[in-house]
């Protein structure tokens, strides 16, 4: 499965993609969330660098053992994988620059984040203890599902499209946004 999602995705364009540690699916009934063993994680990440064509893909290996097990497990993990051959360490669940500073310190790759708030918010000292990537939520993604929303309901009660002009996206910006002059550029010179 890993290879194969290795495959599809590169195939598809991504210049980057983590492989976990995490057993997934859940369990029926939510369990509590647990780890693979470490030798089958350093499984997955060897099947995914042997997967990968273009070097320049970056495969991170990516742990939630700090809310699962404890910062040492942590550690034994990200250093297995590092010795697999993975570019960065994705280290879920990470709260405490200690946390963060004492898997930095054991590695000698990068790190990513994701969730960095409270004292990981600092993007300067990130950068200095190794992280390359500090994911801040999925505010965009939340942003755009709330746009949709408030646009359907107000639609359904009867809001004149007109008035919801200001909120959307100008003429100009679509066509930014969707890169149209390209296209038809694009049209011109491979359908005329």
């Amino acid at each position: 499965n890993v290879m194969r999602t290795v495959e599809e995705l590169e195939t598809a364009g991504v210049a980057a993609l983590t492989i976990e540690d995490t057993v997934l699916p859940r369990t029926f009934g939510g369990g509590p969330d647990a780890v693979l063993p470490i030798d089958e994680g350093v499984g997955k990440m060897k099947a995914a660098l042997a997967a990968r064509r273009d070097p320049n893909m970056v495969v991170a290996g990516r742990t939630s053992a700090l809310r699962i097990t404890d910062l040492a497990d942590t550690i034994k993990r990200a250093k297995a994988y590092e010795q697999a051959g993975v570019d960065a360490i994705f280290l879920a669940g990470a709260s405490t620059k200690a946390e963060v500073e004492a898997v930095s310190d054991a590695l000698s790759i990068p790190l990513l984040l994701g969730g960095t708030t409270g004292e990981l918010a600092d993007r300067d000292y990130l950068g200095s203890v190794g992280v390359r990537v500090a994911l801040q939520g999925h505010l965009p993604f939340a942003a755009s599902v709330k746009a949709v929303y408030d646009t359907l309901k107000a639609l359904r009660d009867g809001v004149p499209p007109a008035d919801l002009r200001p909120q959307l996206a100008t003429s100009e910006q679509m066509d930014q946004f969707t890169r149209k002059a390209d296209y038809a550029r694009w049209t011109t010179s491979f359908l005329s």
